[in-house]
């Protein structure tokens, strides 16, 4: 029996040649107890547990250890690795969600050993998952998702064999009688079991079919042979002890069960010992349970140092993979890794190029922006060669360096709507939020993702949803364009909310995308809102979702005029007005092109009191400059005290339908300042303009001097000065009529167009809902009128100003 286990597992281990050696030193040394407090398992200090000690370790009773993760594919393992850890996790669920949550918690089992020791496990079970209904809006049958391998780049090169395991070279499979007759034996030879004896039937046991699997879990049998393992754990040999860990990986073992948290101290502890390739091995053996290990990681990390000169394509390549299942990269190995990125860089295959960019994405490791272009570049020389998995992970390493590779994104809008139709939802999902945090509208990928979407609802998780909703929303994708995407979304919501009791951004995140393009569920506002929903978010420490419940709350006042559902309280809304305002003025109001618009109105309108500089939206998070005028076209002061009491963060909900709307004014400024006397009355004589004369200037009675040598005439200054008659018709009688004049960046538009992002296009839609009328400084005009003179800027703002108002 024994030898027809080895020759099963020998083919997994033939390319690790220091094994053999590493049999030949094992020692067998006894230590002290490992300190409890070794950051193994925090999550532990929320279940009660008993403790006993065995040879030396310490064993903790947890019962959600033996929680069941049915895993039994490679497929599955990949599927594990794609998913990203989530934050904001809450351990005290509020009562209004406790409905959404059934758990059944079986009892404990106890076994007694000769020695008197005791090990207590327990397996639980969870009800199984609801099946989301099929969407309204759903017009097709439902599509199964797709499963993406993770770990495809092993395929590349047999070299990976050493330091990975292989789930499509699966041991010969062993009937369930041989597996009966197995965990017999270990009830026969209890106490004079050896240490190959249990390496040996754990091996064995391993090979049998993973639906069985549970059933050898739940044994009383196993669980006494798992406590005569901990026994052994110090006499294995490496070699054993990697054998032992491959059958956990097999056998499908819960990554928090507490007899794994031994083997990774035994681990740590021997890591010396250990070969690079071993390390790497244990290290994506770890990885296959599902167990965080960041302190034998670190020993990993430490090893590598060493040996850089050891570092080829598959040692790199699966480094990576494993900094980015531990989302983490060592600070001081970062330069290291690029050198050797750039060093092997032609030889890399399509799949590992993709399998580099999710580990530096997953990681949050940043390299030089030369570097990324160059990987990208690499990626982009066999576009069709990659798998959508692998250009999706291209995309969210773009996404997170924040690099606009101009020919990658332009072969995207031809591979995308090729390869949307047969993409799984976290796929597209990635696609549109590239698109988005690059700023990058592209019709034909918005259109394929869209169209696809629909029919995937069922496969949404609530982070998907609401993170299509935010991309597309941003984008400014409008609901006429596909009409089915944004309700199939908004419903897929709906029946996720139990989803959102854990992670709160998600539901805040979909509600602000689909506010951009004017899209409002009360049903859903009416849950963010409320007060359960708000507390629940204000607990979230690694996240400040206060800017985002205030954005909402800010939009539902002015766009739902008879809203009569929950707000936030004033005291809050003033609090984070106050504190967006402080942010202000220490960063967007220090702006250059913003202090010298502000300037060069005060000089065009006659004095400091007729331009206001503030947040007319506290909640759009952006700043305006605010000019009153009469109907004659003459500015009136700006009272301060007037426009905080109207402009109040706790308005009434009574009245918004009322409101003026204004329009956003876009003329080219070449043709402003050409034909600035050009009026909509008849015709007059243009002044005739004296010549400049250059001298040196002295300080007008104000104290004041342009920053220019240009001597501005009394011709020009009454030209730019004198206010020309506004029709009455365009304009309310019952009062000034109010400017909000904006000055905007390139980051207010998508990238190399005039279409402005979601954010700016609602606010632009809601200061007009508000009363204001829109004169936009845009970037293209306003930045090169900052190396003018001031007699051009002044020429400039009179036009953005007076003639653009007729």
């Amino acid at each position: 029996m024994a030898a027809c286990v080895w020759c099963r597992w020998m083919p997994r281990l033939r390319h690790l040649p220091d094994l053999r050696k590493g049999f030949v030193r094992a020692q067998h040394v006894h230590i002290k107890p490992e300190d409890e407090a070794d950051g193994l398992e925090e999550e532990r200090s929320l279940s009660w547990h008993n403790e006993v000690s065995l040879e030396g370790y310490r064993l903790h009773y947890n019962p959600s250890s033996y929680h069941h993760f049915a895993l039994n594919s490679a497929v599955s393992y990949s599927q594990r690795d794609n998913d990203e850890d989530e934050q904001c996790v809450f351990t005290h669920v509020p009562s209004f969600w406790q409905q959404g949550n059934r758990y059944n918690v079986s009892c404990s089992r106890h076994l007694s050993s000769s020695k008197n020791t005791l090990l207590d496990l327990a397996f639980s079970k969870t009800s199984e998952p609801e099946v989301p209904s099929v969407s309204p809006y759903q017009k097709k049958p439902v599509l199964p998702d797709v499963k993406v391998d993770a770990r495809a780049f092993h395929k590349c090169r047999p070299e990976y064999a050493s330091v990975s395991l292989d789930f499509n070279q699966r041991p010969h499979q062993i009937k369930w009688e041989e597996a009966m007759q197995l965990l017999q034996k270990v009830t026969v030879l209890k106490g004079s079991m050896k240490t190959s004896d249990v390496s040996h039937f754990l091996m064995e046991l391993s090979c049998l079919h993973p639906d069985k699997m549970p059933l050898v879990r739940s044994d009383q049998r196993f669980i006494m042979l798992l406590r005569y393992s901990v026994e052994h754990l110090r006499h294995f040999t490496q070699l054993q002890l990697l054998e032992v860990l491959q059958s956990f990986v097999r056998l499908d073992m819960p990554s928090t069960h507490t007899v794994l948290e031994l083997y990774e101290a035994e681990l740590i502890r021997r890591s010396s010992q250990m070969t690079l390739h071993q390390l790497m091995l244990a290290a994506d053996l770890w990885r296959c349970i599902g167990k965080q290990v960041p302190q034998f990681l670190q020993h990993l990390y430490d090893s590598v140092r060493v040996h850089l000169g050891q570092v080829s394509v598959p040692e790199l390549v699966q480094l990576l993979y494993i900094m980015g299942e531990g989302r983490h990269c060592p600070k001081d190995l970062i330069r290291s890794i690029e050198q050797l990125l750039m060093h092997h860089m032609q030889q890399l295959h399509p799949e590992e190029v993709g399998a580099i960019c999710l580990g530096l994405f997953k990681s949050q490791t940043s390299i030089s922006e030369s570097a990324v272009t160059r990987i990208v570049d690499k990626a982009l020389s066999f576009v069709k060669e990659l798998s959508d998995f692998a250009i999706v992970n291209v995309l969210k390493y773009l996404r997170f360096s924040y690099t606009y590779h101009r020919a990658w994104l332009e072969a995207m809008a031809e591979e995308v709507p090729q390869r949307a139709h047969r993409m799984g939802v976290k796929g597209l999902m990635h696609v549109a939020l590239t698109c988005s945090a690059l700023h990058y509208s592209n019709d034909s990928i918005l259109t394929a993702v869209a169209e696809r979407v629909p029919l995937l609802v069922p496969h949404c998780r609530s982070k998907d949803s609401c993170k299509l909703l935010w991309a597309y929303g941003t984008l400014g994708f409008l609901p006429l364009r596909s009409p089915s995407f944004y309700p199939s979304l908004t419903d897929s919501l709906r029946q996720r909310k139990a989803e959102f009791q854990r992670y709160p951004e998600h539901l805040l995140t979909g509600l602000l995308g689909l506010a951009f393009v004017s899209q409002f569920p009360e049903d859903l506002i009416a849950l963010a809102l409320s007060p359960d929903f708000v507390n629940l978010a204000l607990k979230c420490t690694q996240l400040d979702l206060k800017k985002d419940l205030f954005t909402l709350d800010g939009a539902v006042a002015l766009e739902l005029p008879q809203w009569t559902g929950p707000r936030l309280s004033c005291e809050l809304r003033d609090e984070i007005a106050e504190m967006l305002w402080k942010f202000a003025q220490s960063d967007v109001c220090q702006k250059p092109e913003v202090q010298e618009a502000e300037s060069a109105l005060k000089d065009l309108l006659g004095g400091e009191e007729f331009v206001c500089k503030r947040m007319i939206l506290p909640h759009t998070r952006s700043i305006d400059l605010e000019v009153h005028l009469d109907s004659t076209g003459h500015p009136v002061p700006v009272k301060l005290a007037s426009l905080e009491q109207s402009s109040s963060t706790c308005p009434s909900n009574q009245g918004w339908e009322k409101l003026n709307v204004g329009v956003t004014i876009t003329d080219d400024l070449l043709a402003q300042i050409i034909n600035k006397n050009t009026t909509k009355a008849p015709l007059a004589q243009p002044p005739k303009v004296k010549t400049a004369s250059l001298h040196r200037l002295q300080p007008d009675e104000s104290g004041r001097l342009f920053d220019t040598v240009l001597d501005l005439t009394s011709d020009i200054i009454e030209t730019l000065t004198k206010p020309k008659h506004l029709g009455s018709s365009r304009w309310d009688s019952k009062g000034p009529v109010k400017v909000a004049i904006q000055v905007s960046s390139r980051n207010h538009f998508c990238s190399q167009s005039q279409q402005l992002l979601g954010l700016h296009a609602m606010k632009r839609r809601q200061l007009k809902l508000a009363g204001y009328r829109v004169v936009e400084l845009s970037y293209q005009e306003w930045f090169p009128m900052l190396r003018k003179s001031r007699a051009e800027k002044l020429a400039y703002l009179h036009c953005k100003l007076y003639d653009n108002l007729q």
